[in-house]
């Protein structure tokens, strides 16, 4: 292929997502913010690696981000080194950032300035998603400059499916992120229950995941949660992030979210046992710490 793609941010999700563009034959440049990362990919992939935003967007039809937050969205999009200074005209942005949609809607705007098209992108899948080309893109932007990118998304996604306008993919993802903390924390809850009442964790999972209580965060994380492992998936600092955004926004459109300010407050309290780049199940370890703390408080000096 000729087409000339650019891909900035090579976290957990965008390393091994712009991987898939480039073995899938596309011109792919990568930058990210710490270099020793990009000439990693670069190694491993092939492809090429730009000193800025600007440089990488040079030349491209494609431009794909995934940085951390709104901030760090703005300072690789905008200013004399972002990725409007060097995108050309009728070049398609397509942010996978996990941001606020008042972001993407001014982003949008100023690329509509230069010309340039934004979608906001936001996926779900996690980082097997990413690894396996397998995730869930929700996407707000113009319906023409969406089906151009679709193709190209299409080589790291099962399901590329536009939302709405600009800002409607962020709103899909803050409804995916309410949905997802009130089921890890309901399972967390159960297999809690399990254990304390002195159950084998592990058939009763076998026994209910073929029912009506079956979820993707139970059949994928049940047996890591079992074992304590947490060192892996989608982390508890970004997933902060994400509710937090979830809040500001259900205050600012009028949306009761009491389940999800108190999932919130959780996460906050794995944090502070020193969870924040555990995976998001982690949940479960909260609520053991917590009848340890009771344990040992009624039983002092064991």
């Amino acid at each position: 292929m000729s087409t000339r793609i650019a891909f900035i941010g090579l976290g957990v999700m965008g390393y091994p997502m712009a991987g898939h563009l480039q073995r899938a034959g596309y011109q792919v440049t990568v930058y990210n913010r710490t270099t020793a990362k990009a000439e990693q990919w670069v190694a491993e992939y092939g492809g090429e690696r730009a000193d800025t935003p600007r440089d990488a967007a040079r030349g491209a039809s494609f431009v794909m981000s995934c940085v951390g937050n709104d901030d760090d969205l703005r300072h690789v999009v905008l200013g004399d080194t972002g990725i409007l200074a060097g995108a050309g005209p009728a070049s398609v942005l397509v942010d996978h950032t996990t941001a606020s949609a008042e972001v993407a809607r001014e982003l949008a705007a100023k690329a509509q300035e230069k010309g340039c098209h934004f979608i906001d992108a936001p996926v779900s899948g996690g980082q097997q998603g990413a690894e396996q080309g397998a995730l869930t893109i929700m996407c707000g932007g113009d319906a023409d400059a969406f089906e151009r990118a679709r193709p190209v998304q299409a080589h790291y996604a099962r399901a590329v499916t536009l939302m709405g306008p600009s800002g409607a993919g962020q709103l899909t993802k803050m409804v995916n992120q309410i949905c997802v903390g009130a089921v890890v924390q309901g399972l967390a809850e159960g297999m809690a229950f399990a254990e304390n009442a002195g159950l084998d964790v592990q058939r009763v999972i076998d026994v209910i995941s073929q029912g009506a209580a079956s979820s993707w965060q139970m059949v994928n994380r049940h047996r890591t949660m079992i074992a304590g492992e947490y060192e892996h998936g989608f982390a508890v600092d970004w997933m902060r992030k994400d509710l937090d955004i979830c809040l500001r926004e259900g205050a600012r459109n009028g949306s009761e979210l009491p389940l999800t300010a108190m999932v919130n407050d959780f996460y906050r309290d794995v944090q502070a046992l020193g969870g924040g780049r555990w995976d998001t199940s982690s949940l479960l370890r909260r609520l053991q710490q917590r009848r340890e703390d009771t344990s040992t408080a009624d039983h002092p000096g064991g």
